[in-house]
């Protein structure tokens, strides 16, 4: 009997530790890692900006400095539609001249532009093309007081490295009118060059959903 009872129990712890084998696993889910959401670039901001202006004649260069507003639209992931003005004070002048010449320099010139950019890659950082009118003062002026306007186009690159702020570098070549008449309008044409580097405070005035990168 007590041989009979011993097998019984075994048996039983047998069949206890097979059943226990096909129950499904209770290891712990993994947590859950949401998907990679990319910096929305739709709204307005503000900023300010720093550079160096030069023309394609030697000794006419100088600093410049201001700031910009523009509103950016993400249209998709991957594209960014904006418009943007500037305005700056400038130093670009003439570094040398003959004693009887009068010392020629761009005091002040501003732009509006469109934009259109990329975002290609998993991270915050607009890659754009740019251009549109530009109006400046330049000085000595034959007749009026000096304020001309034209064309400027250029691009850069931008990257938010906060969601409210983002840093930017641009460069943009400006061609502004000539004065009208005589044999020196060749010599007073103001084209000129700016490389400049800016910071953006970027306003969440609307509650946007966020775009999510896709891999």
């Amino acid at each position: 009997m007590k041989h009979k009872f011993t097998v019984s129990i075994g048996m039983l712890l047998s069949s206890t530790i097979a059943n226990a084998a096909d129950l499904p696993s209770r290891k712990a889910s993994p947590d859950f890692v949401p998907p990679a959401v990319a910096f929305l670039w739709t709204g307005p901001y503000a900023g300010v900006n720093v550079g160096y202006g030069f023309t394609d004649r030697s000794g006419f260069d100088g600093v410049l400095g201001g700031g910009q507003l523009g509103y950016n639209v993400q249209a998709t992931p991957l594209f960014v539609l904006g418009l943007e003005t500037d305005f700056q004070g400038t130093d670009i002048s003439e570094r040398s001249g003959g004693p009887f010449s009068r010392r020629r320099r761009i005091e002040w010139f501003g732009t509006a532009r469109g934009r259109i950019g990329v975002t290609p890659f998993a991270v915050p950082a607009l890659f754009y093309g740019t251009g549109g009118f530009a109006y400046g003062r330049a000085q000595p002026s034959f007749g009026g007081d000096g304020v001309r306007t034209g064309w400027t186009a250029g691009g850069g690159v931008e990257w938010a490295f906060r969601p409210d702020l983002s840093a930017k570098i641009e460069y943009l070549y400006t061609d502004l009118s000539d004065e009208a008449g005589g044999w020196w309008a060749d010599a007073r044409r103001n084209q000129f060059h700016t490389v400049r580097a800016g910071l953006n405070y970027h306003f969440d005035l609307f509650a946007q959903t966020p775009v999510v990168a896709k891999f």
